[in-house]
């Protein structure tokens, strides 16, 4: 009872926020929320929307049929697999759950009976279109927004005939770390509960994990990884070499212009006296492993290699901090002493650290924290952006206090 009394008052002191944001017309009356339940990411939401979304609207605008977009959904197998657990959630809870793809246009629901056809009054349901642009302030539109997890209860969301809602909403990624829609639960308002954020996020990681383990098939080509690991492979297959050689393909792939003779010498080889029949040697041995894709006078790739320290590379480059984590599975050939490939080493680790730093997203420095255990100032910087009532805070805070003693 005392929490639905504090939901009913959070309710009526947002309700009246609402009215003033949406019945004043002049943008500077809005700047500055006059309740501090106004969270800052609704009251920026609501400053986006408010220009284009009519609070008045009675339901989300739809596509016909979405049959095709989740058959082509690379959720829909994860779901598919977590079907049973998401309906037994959802009726118990007397919640409706949704998945949209990455558009924020539903594809996929599933629930209680009763909260399932008050949902479907508002054209929450398959085809229904949530993003901002066509619903504004709304759990499915702000998770795709900030790309985090996220709450929208009652007179948050911008359009009046959902402030009988609650939503929680939290984006799923696949493997590589891009984002692929949205997952959430959603109900009356006077059934919220923190237990549910809870909930949502336990099963958007089973979904992320079941789309690793999945994984894709043998990747065709040449295929190099050498973040936290040092391995060729062809087809799937693994092509063995020396570390050496290794090393030289590393450099090879994160340098597309390639080298002089002289350059990759002092790149592999520092100050040591080794001759240039060896280099020469080494380039030649792995010609004959990359079917002959290397260059002569100028050392370069001539053909296709992906690597993923260059799929890391080009994320940190394109700041796309969510991807760039995703991808990184350990320090670059970690073994390695050559000086071009500890350059490269640091070059990455200290570009993806700054990039997780900077980010405001909890979910980053928690990720890259894992790959990171000894860095404090990474621990302390996700207990700063994670909630209070956040499961993993006691996960980072273990890892604090071990770095700390360390």
């Amino acid at each position: 009872m005392a929490l639905l009394r504090t939901l009913t008052q959070q309710r009526a002191e947002l309700e009246k926020e609402w009215v003033r944001w949406t019945t004043r017309s002049h943008t500077a009356t809005r700047s500055t929320p006059e309740t501090p339940l106004l969270r800052t990411e609704v009251a920026q939401s609501w400053r986006r929307c408010l220009h284009t979304v009519d609070p008045g609207c009675t339901g989300a605008p739809g596509l016909d049929d979405v049959s095709d977009r989740w058959a082509a959904s690379p959720l829909r197998a994860p779901i598919t697999q977590l079907g049973d657990q998401l309906r037994g959630i959802a009726e118990d809870a007397g919640f409706v759950a949704a998945v949209t793809d990455n558009d924020g246009t539903i594809v996929w629901t599933c629930g209680d009976r009763v909260i399932r056809r008050e949902g479907e009054s508002v054209n929450f349901a398959p085809g229904g279109c949530w993003d901002e642009t066509h619903m504004g302030t709304n759990g499915l539109a702000l998770a795709l927004h900030t790309d985090r997890p996220v709450t929208v209860f009652s007179a948050e969301h911008l359009v009046a005939v959902l402030h009988g809602w609650v939503c929680y909403s939290a984006p799923v990624h696949g493997p590589d770390g891009r984002r692929l829609g949205v997952l959430d639960l959603s109900s009356r308002w006077e059934r919220s509960h923190p237990a549910i954020m809870t909930s949502v996020r336990a099963l958007v990681t089973a979904a992320e994990t079941l789309l690793r383990a999945a994984g894709p098939g043998p990747e065709p080509g040449i295929r190099l990884e050498c973040l936290g690991t040092a391995r060729l492979l062809r087809d799937g297959r693994p092509i063995p070499l020396p570390p050496r050689q290794l090393e030289i393909l590393t450099l090879l792939a994160l340098e597309p212009h390639g080298y002089t003779p002289e350059q990759l010498h002092a790149a592999v080889y520092g100050d040591r006296p080794v001759s240039a029949s060896t280099l020469k040697a080494d380039v030649s041995h792995l010609r004959r492993a990359t079917g002959g894709e290397i260059a002569n006078r100028r050392y370069a790739l001539t053909g296709p290699l992906s690597c993923d320290a260059v799929d890391l590379l080009a994320a940190i480059e394109s700041r796309d901090t969510g991807a760039a984590v995703w991808l990184y599975r350990g320090p670059l050939l970690p073994g390695s002493d050559t000086p071009g490939v500890a350059e490269w080493r640091d070059y990455l680790d200290v570009g993806l650290r700054n990039a997780v730093l900077a980010s405001d997203r909890p979910e980053h420095a928690v990720t890259f924290g894992e790959k990171a255990p000894g860095d404090v100032e990474v621990h302390e910087h996700a207990l700063r952006l994670l909630a209070p009532a956040d499961s993993r805070r006691a996960l980072v805070a273990a890892r604090l206090h071990a770095a700390l003693r360390g």
